[in-house]
């Protein structure tokens, strides 16, 4: 008799669920596993490589703008954050205005180096 007044304490009812708050069943595993499903927090390249953006750094700049027209990609196409792509922008106008990249084109010099996006196919799409 004691045996079943222990397994009806062990339960408490909440509602029309039953919870169970006795801790001597030996049978649950107790241990602590992160979800293994769980998906890997999207960050932008410049966060996730924890890589600092400067004015100097031409070569890494270059690659947010089009070749053909020196325009600054928008951060959809990017993939930036935010405040990475506004720091992006801020270093391309300032290294512009210090002569080290040119306005219009991309220094042909950079044609070759490897892509950081595809600009053909963004994050969000567009009209066009």
């Amino acid at each position: 008799m004691s045996l079943l007044l222990r397994r009806i304490s062990c339960h408490f009812y909440k509602g029309n669920q039953a919870w169970r708050g006795c801790s001597s069943n030996k049978d649950v595993p107790d241990f602590d596993m992160q979800n293994p499903f769980e998906k890997e927090k999207l960050q932008c390249v410049l966060c996730k490589h924890k890589i600092q953006v400067d004015y100097k750094n031409v070569k890494l700049l270059s690659q947010f703008q089009s070749p053909y027209t020196g325009r600054i990609y928008g951060k959809h196409i990017t993939g930036l954050c935010t405040n990475q792509q506004a720091l992006v922008e801020k270093e391309i106008v300032k290294a512009q205005s210090a002569g080290l990249m040119p306005t219009y084109l991309k220094d042909p010099h950079f044609f070759e180096d490897p892509e950081l996006f595809d600009a053909e196919k963004p994050i969000r799409p567009h009209r066009f």
